[in-house]
């Protein structure tokens, strides 16, 4: 019998406790569409809300700076063994709190404050992580920022090409935060080896379709893979690292414990040995391809109703509407589609005249709602719901209406019939 029963908290703290219920509630009634998120299992979640929250385990399995980890080094080796499988890897580092803590910690391992590092520009997909002024990353080093090309909206590897030449950097970044095509791991490479630049693979977003082979893997090529837990890998919030190179995986080590991080969260690292072994199932792989079905069917909604999306399609599960030729910007689109039960984010595109906290662009993803069950033809469907709140931006009766079709789909795919809640 669990040691956690849902009362105590309503007893013991009703503000939270009500919250907390208000969220699910959220949750269940709206259409969660936001590309870094996603819904897990009762079973992640369980082991999320486990007693390994109590367990303070600084270090690493059978080198623990405390006793009573006996437990703790059973859960992060399974965790260990089955993230390696995941991507064939022989290293990895299943610690990290966040995916921008597994960045600055292989950042960190690999580079001299001052050094030059080359990632995707903010404003045309990247993250915050890879060299962001106002991040940790572009505070310690000298970064210089590739784009995208402004004919197709592709990475334009000519200028990549061009810039490494120019500045020689240390690390190059092959990452993304909003880029719905795949990324050529191989060009990175040649690109990285003609000036002996270290290669490091961000693929938060994108885990579980490479875990699937729905996206290239990165072993083999990149010398340190970062990445997420959540996003498409479905599993808790966290982070983890991966490298073949044996002195790399040292430096990694020490750089996440005692570098920047005390004790592991062994709850979360728990749920991550959960989500890693529903990932090695082949349902999993069945999820993996309706997440990118189910993308490709909103992005084709959205061209049929004329609107315009980056790079005119998508290869993974993010579709980038762009809304200049609406004069619609993504603030007043997002908040108008949260009145509504749809919950996405205001992002930047290309070339982008608005700042960051207006945009031109809104951003959404397919995982969440294909893990709650819905298929190409809803996706069709929200594609229209979404058209029409566009073209009728303001016009409350059209509003009123699209939520109702909200509401009926929410209803057709009840969240209690596949999670905890």
């Amino acid at each position: 019998m669990s040691l956690i029963k849902k009362q105590y908290l309503k007893q013991t703290d009703l503000e939270v406790f009500e919250c907390l219920e208000n969220e699910k509630l959220r949750q269940s009634d709206s259409l969660e569409m936001i590309a870094s998120e996603n819904f897990v299992s009762a079973s992640v979640l369980e082991a999320t809300a486990s007693t390994l929250t109590n367990k303070y385990a600084e270090g690493y399995p059978a080198r623990r700076y405390y006793n009573g980890c006996e437990y703790a080094d059973v859960v992060e080796n399974l965790a260990l063994e089955r993230a390696k499988k995941l991507l064939g890897a022989n290293f990895v580092n299943v610690q990290p709190h966040s995916g921008s803590q597994a960045n600055m910690a292989a950042l960190f391992a690999c580079l001299e404050p001052g050094d030059t590092i080359l990632g995707m520009d903010l404003n045309h997909g990247g993250h915050l992580s890879h060299g962001s002024r106002v991040n940790f990353s572009g505070r310690y080093y000298n970064v210089i920022s590739y784009g995208l090309n402004a004919k197709d909206h592709r990475i334009d590897f000519e200028q990549l090409a061009r810039l490494a030449k120019e500045h020689r950097p240390k690390l190059i970044i092959a990452g993304f935060s909003a880029y719905p095509r795949t990324l050529d791991f191989e060009k990175f490479r040649q690109i990285a080896d003609n000036v002996n630049a270290i290669l490091l693979a961000d693929i938060a977003h994108i885990l579980g379709l490479v875990v699937c082979g729905e996206h290239p893997n990165p072993i083999g090529i990149a010398d340190i893979i970062t990445s997420t837990t959540h996003k498409t890998l479905r599993g808790p919030r966290g982070g983890l690292i991966y490298t073949n190179n044996e002195g790399y995986a040292k430096r990694i080590n020490s750089q996440i414990f005692p570098g920047i991080q005390g004790g592991p969260l062994m709850h979360i690292i728990a749920a991550k040995a959960v989500a890693f072994k529903e990932a090695l199932e082949p349902s999993f792989h069945s999820y993996i391809s309706k997440v990118k079905e189910n993308a490709v069917a909103l992005a084709d909604g959205f061209m049929k109703n004329d609107l315009d999306i980056v790079s005119g399609g998508t290869d993974n599960h993010i579709v980038l509407l762009d809304l200049q030729k609406v004069s619609l910007t993504g603030k007043v689109l997002a908040d108008a589609l949260q009145d509504v039960g749809i919950t996405a984010n205001k992002n930047a595109v290309p070339f982008d005249p608005l700042p960051p906290r207006i945009t031109s662009g809104v951003r959404f993803g397919s995982a969440a709602l294909s893990t709650r069950g819905l298929g190409k033809s809803e996706f069709s469907q929200i594609a229209n719901l979404v058209s029409s709140l566009v073209k009728n931006i303001g016009d409350e009766n059209i509003a009123k209406k699209i939520r109702a079709e909200v509401s009926t789909i929410t209803e057709a795919y009840p969240m209690d019939r596949f999670f905890l809640l």
